[in-house]
């Protein structure tokens, strides 16, 4: 048997919560000495211990932890319980770092704001170039929106290529939807064979850009934000307006998103 002070080392609880588990009745000490009140424990409490910690880690209030305990829930079950919260919290935490990211990007535009970056940007043509492309749908133009639907867009793409391969960088591109309430998203990359219309995606040629204002992006596209309201300043102050969307030329995508490149192509003609 243990003492109460050793059980808790071996639990890795509070002494505090040992007793007050004791008081509602969810964890009983094995022994109590009628003269001194010491509590003792036995190594086989471990389990139930371990339950009510995990039970209480998901979510669940003390009232329920013994109810389900008193149910004698099964390790599988429990197990899959415990399964299913990990995955919330990790669901949680990468939603937490999006918008940390989406701060950092944020808070670059607000610290950039009254200067130009003149020397980033370079004007050029962009030929034209046939490429593979699905297209989807987002509700705007955030990047908790638009990053899942562009990665599941081109999942499903490099599927349908089968043994066909790439002839260049990905490039993205976006349009407003007609109902002008959702955005449409189109997943390309180049290719050089020839499609007969049943791989599964279509084939599209992008036309060639005579004037474009360019940029690089240096980092994940969770950061793109200050890069592309730069490109939109100089594209302004330099007397030009959009004309079409702009294209993202994907140029260096390594399994660290930090460590991105990606150039941003807006097509211009004088305002």
């Amino acid at each position: 048997m243990f003492g109460i002070g050793d059980f808790a080392k071996h639990g890795r609880v509070s002494v505090r919560m040992l007793r007050h588990y004791d008081a509602i009745g969810l964890l009983r000490p094995a022994h109590v000495d009628p003269f001194s009140g010491y509590r003792s424990y036995t190594g086989e409490q471990l389990a139930r211990l371990n339950r009510v910690i995990a039970l209480k880690d998901l979510g669940f209030t003390l009232t329920q932890v013994q109810e389900i305990l008193d149910a004698e829930i099964g390790v599988d079950e429990l197990r899959g319980m415990l399964r299913l919260r990990r995955a919330e919290l990790e669901a949680a935490i990468a939603a937490d770092e999006a918008r940390l990211k989406a701060v950092e990007a944020r808070l670059r535009s607000i610290e950039s704001e009254g200067t130009m970056p003149s020397e980033d940007v370079v004007v050029k043509s962009l030929p034209a170039v046939r490429v593979a492309e699905l297209t989807g749908t987002a509700g705007g133009y955030v990047n908790e929106e638009i990053g899942p639907v562009v990665q599941g867009l081109y999942k499903q793409l490099f599927g349908a290529l089968g043994p066909i391969t790439p002839s260049g960088p990905l490039i993205a591109y976006y349009e407003d939807d007609p109902d002008g309430e959702r955005v449409l998203i189109h997943a390309a990359v180049p290719i050089s064979a020839e499609t007969d219309g049943t791989e599964g995606f279509s084939t599209v040629r992008l036309a060639e850009v005579a004037t474009a204002a360019t940029i690089l992006h240096r980092g994940s596209m969770e950061t793109v934000l200050s890069s592309y309201q730069a490109l939109a300043k100089w594209v302004d102050a330099h007397g030009y307006r959009a004309n079409g969307p702009a294209r993202e030329f994907y140029l260096e995508c390594p399994d660290d998103g930090d460590q991105w490149v990606t150039e941003l192509q807006q097509p211009i003609t004088k305002a």
